[in-house]
């Protein structure tokens, strides 16, 4: 029997992207299941889901939050229902096709074939590999990683990368409630937990497309969450969660 896997897709106003990607995870070989975490989209975006629950009843499930509670509040919520379930690899993944599914078995295999604990889909592992953003946000986020390497001494080319795959034993070490970051400073906060607890990391070369379709979600809020908060993160404990 094959290991058990759960994709995690945060939504907030994806109708346009939501179904075609659970599509195209289910697509795939190896039985992946998804949980999207909707954040009270208006659009519709629960619905869509629900409507694909009828024909996947076991490998396609949804929580809906009331309201944007934030995109890390949204992974920790899908981490712990994850652990409950039993799954044995956790990936994250965004709705809008900037991360392709097609990747998914790449990040899978450097956990179970190379030995890594956690798997991050990289932009800046092998240069820059970033299609059709505007060159200022290229640029904010490769110097942001630049950045966040430097302060907490983290060999990751791509800290704020959102495209990722965790060992099970990753997310029952790490105190889920401990978390603080809550916007683009999540991913900063999860690897460099991982990374102070001993963990393996291994970069997995990606090419990230901008969305074609909807609205980002990005804001100079959440991204400078991720710029400053490093600076008190370097100074703070990381201990396992408490068995």
């Amino acid at each position: 029997m094959g290991s058990s896997k759960a994709v995690i897709i945060p939504t907030y106003n994806e109708k346009e992207n939501i179904g075609e990607i659970i599509r195209r995870v289910f697509s795939l070989e190896g039985n992946y299941h998804v949980l999207v975490i909707d954040d009270g989209s208006p659009d519709g975006t629960a619905g869509i889901v629900k409507n694909l629950m009828q024909a996947h009843p076991d490998r396609l499930f949804i929580i809906e939050r009331e309201g944007k509670l934030g995109l890390g509040t949204a992974y920790l919520t899908g981490f712990k229902w994850c652990l409950e379930k039993g799954y044995d690899y956790v990936f994250e993944m965004d709705a809008d096709f900037s991360h392709n599914p097609d990747d998914l078995p790449r990040l899978l295999s450097a956990c179970e074939d190379d030995g890594a604990d956690l798997a991050i889909g990289s932009r800046y592992c092998q240069g820059v590999s970033v299609v059709n953003w505007p060159i200022g946000r290229i640029l904010m986020s490769y110097w942001a990683s630049v950045y966040v390497r430097g302060i907490l001494g983290m060999k990751v080319y791509d800290t704020t990368a959102g495209f990722k795959c965790y060992s099970r034993k990753v997310l029952e070490t790490i105190d889920l409630d401990a978390v603080r970051m809550k916007g683009y400073g999540f991913q900063v906060e999860m690897k460099y937990s991982a990374f102070k607890l001993g963990f393996r990391l291994k970069e997995v070369p990606i090419i990230f497309i901008n969305r074609q379709k909807g609205t980002s979600k990005m804001s100079g809020g959440i991204f400078s969450e991720a710029l400053f908060g490093v600076i008190k993160l370097k100074f703070r404990k990381i201990r396992p969660k408490a068995q």
